[in-house]
């Protein structure tokens, strides 16, 4: 049921934010080849694939090891630390950005890098102001534990020792 509940909450929340909201930005001419970016625009494809792929990989570790899913309404029931969790807190809103780049770098088009600036900061005020507050009361110390470990937005270069959040 869990997998369910967060295909049709991807299909409506990050489907219309990071797929359908991004074409119609960049579908008029107008907006298409404001930055002209000659083969980089190639690398859109790439940010593409992997924002694809990140966040389904996350969907899935929502679902089946978190026992809940991506929506707020309806969140996982166990703390996720595998995965991309264990690299960075949040790379569900990495593969959600990535898919807006992928485009923006395709249609290079200004207003989608604009767009995705935007996310970006709502995503992290998001974060700070709801969701890591939320996780700290649901999972107490294994969550400060988690936050201590493992960084929010980008991984670091050097090698972490597991560790028990639990």
């Amino acid at each position: 049921m869990n997998a369910l509940k967060t295909l049709i909450f991807t299909i409506l929340v990050p489907g219309t934010l990071a797929v359908v909201i991004p074409y119609r930005l960049a579908a008029s001419s107008a907006a298409r080849g404001t930055i002209p970016l000659g083969g980089l625009r190639y690398f859109g494809l790439v940010f593409f694939a992997a924002g694809a792929l990140i966040y389904l990989w996350c969907a899935w570790d929502f679902a089946f090891a978190g026992k809940g899913t991506p929506a707020p309404i309806d969140p996982p029931k166990e703390l996720v630390v595998r995965g991309l969790y264990k690299h960075i807190r949040n790379p569900m809103y990495v593969g959600v950005l990535s898919l807006v780049l992928g485009q923006a770098f395709w249609f290079e088009a200004a207003r989608l890098f604009i767009y995705a600036g935007i996310g970006f900061l709502l995503f992290n005020a998001f974060v700070f102001f709801y969701e890591e507050p939320a996780l700290t009361r649901k999972f107490g110390p294994a969550y400060v534990r988690y936050c201590d470990a493992v960084p929010r937005w980008l991984p670091t270069l050097r090698r972490r020792q597991e560790a028990k959040y639990e």
